[in-house]
């Protein structure tokens, strides 16, 4: 029998597998990045650009599927982070949406800004994008300054209206970047989806001139994302993190919280192993064998998965997936921040299309790279 506990477990890794899934597709704003340091004559920049601009709609739909499910499946957590952090993911939307102006108006005759200024916002999203992502899923680990009142849906509109949650200061998650360990996932993602981007140009791209460069980058990028997300899994693995108590509806902290729910969780531990050895065996193979060029599948699934894993670990077994800074009863878990279990079936139902999405996503991948690109092509 389906139970309403099954449902909530059930999107919590639906909404982690489109989390991990946005990150390795991230790999379009890590190459972008890069436009201007491989890239060194209009040629190849064109290359790049070409390349990427055949990928860059399947990250901004992860993007907006991940938020949609968010908001269907846990209203409460998108009221409060999206209603009272919007700083943070107005960021994320303009660097986005700058990306997409840049595509579509670069190449235009008589732009007005000239195609280098859009190449500028290119790269400001392949920058800009991971990082702010980053730090806002840090924030999952980390927590964040809100509060929430759940009788304050009895109030009247005199009193306070039907608000539930409110931020705790005026700077409305930009105070998400007064954390360093923010900082450390933030930049960790960045150098990741450069790595990623790498790979990907490395798979995609037949030129001969442009492959020596991409590998010295994929080494580059790969020394401080592991320096980072080292010392990132560190800290949670030592952190104090928040318990659900249901039958006192009450949050306790626990010392080295995440790292029992890795122990716990055996499946979860052992997903997110697999990952880390996949995302390294990618990128050794890329590195000490020249004639490597699928490093990007490698470390493309072992992205997916490792995410997936920290997303679960999070949020499953009780643990406060949005732990609040200013009241820690305020925190948001699986039980008291998800919809109702009516919702939640009716979504699972059509959940089930998933496969077959995906599915076709694999399709039109594989007929868009059909042959690659190369010089004659940009």
């Amino acid at each position: 029998m389906i139970t309403y506990s099954f449902l909530q477990q059930y999107w919590w890794f639906l909404v982690s597998l489109l989390g991990g899934l946005l990150v390795f597709l991230m790999f379009v704003q890590g190459a972008n990045s890069l436009i201007f340091r491989l890239g060194r004559d209009e040629e190849e920049r064109k290359l790049i650009i070409g390349s990427t601009g055949r990928k860059w709609e399947l990250t901004f739909t992860t993007l907006v599927t991940f938020g949609g499910a968010f908001f269907a499946s846990f209203p409460l957590f998108y009221s409060t982070s999206f209603g009272g952090a919007y700083w943070i993911w107005m960021l994320i939307l303009v660097s986005f949406v700058l990306q997409a102006v840049a595509y579509e108006f670069q190449a235009k005759p008589g732009n007005v800004l000239g195609r280098g200024c859009y190449r500028r916002f290119l790269v400001f999203n392949g920058v800009v994008g991971p990082f702010v992502v980053g730090a806002a899923v840090a924030t999952f680990f980390t927590g964040s300054n809100f509060l929430v009142t759940h009788d304050a849906l009895g109030l009247g509109v005199a009193d306070a209206g039907p608000v539930i949650s409110r931020w705790g200061n005026a700077w409305h998650g930009l105070d998400a970047l007064f954390c360093p360990w923010n900082w450390v996932l933030g930049l960790a993602v960045v150098f990741l989806t450069r790595v990623l981007g790498s790979l990907y140009l490395l798979n995609n791209l037949h030129d001969e001139e442009l492959r020596p460069r991409l590998r010295r980058q994929v080494l580059i990028d790969t020394v401080p994302f592991l320096v980072l997300f080292l010392a990132f899994v560190g800290r949670v693995l030592t952190a104090i993190g928040l318990v659900y108590d249901a039958a006192t509806q009450t949050f306790v902290p626990e010392a080295y919280r995440y790292l029992h729910s890795f122990l716990s969780m055996p499946l979860v531990a052992l997903l997110f192993l697999v990952g880390v050895v996949l995302v390294l065996l990618g990128i050794l193979r890329t590195l000490l064998k020249p004639s490597t060029v699928r490093g990007i599948w490698f470390t493309g699934i072992g992205t997916v998965l490792t995410v997936t894993a920290l997303l679960l670990v999070a949020g499953l077994d009780g643990t406060a997936y949005y732990p609040s800074s200013l009241d820690p009863q305020s925190s948001l878990c699986l039980a008291n921040s998800c919809s109702s279990e009516f919702t939640l079936t009716v979504m699972s139902v059509v959940s089930l299309l998933i496969p077959f999405v995906l599915a076709y996503i694999a399709y039109a991948w594989h007929v868009i790279d059909l042959g690659g690109l190369s010089r004659k092509d940009a």
